[in-house]
């Protein structure tokens, strides 16, 4: 169990350079998961649905020592267009895909 707590505190912390996350278009403007949640807001506006979820950070030893909360946006982008899904945890933009 120590194991998979330790495992999973280093791929949070571990920055992704294997898998680019997609660029996307929100009417004039071009978004992208390097960019900030206000400037997410600023250019598609609040999304079409919204997740959220928060679980416990542990320690090695398994005590608690705070909280992590995850929200996935979905933005439709019409009939000819696949979703754009966006995930947030802790406030800041981790991914952004295609959804289906």
């Amino acid at each position: 169990m120590r194991m998979v707590i330790l495992m999973l505190s280093i791929a949070a912390v571990v920055p992704k350079v294997c898998i680019p996350d997609e660029i996307f278009r929100c009417g004039n403007w071009l978004v992208s998961a390097d960019m900030s949640v206000a400037e997410l807001l600023n250019k598609c506006g609040k999304p079409s649905a919204q997740e959220v979820s928060t679980e416990d950070v542990r320690n090695v030893n398994g005590a608690k020592v705070g909280t992590s909360t995850t929200q996935v946006w979905r933005y439709d982008r019409g009939s000819r267009a696949a979703p754009m899904i966006v995930t947030i945890v802790d406030g800041q933009i981790r991914s952004m895909e295609r959804g289906k």
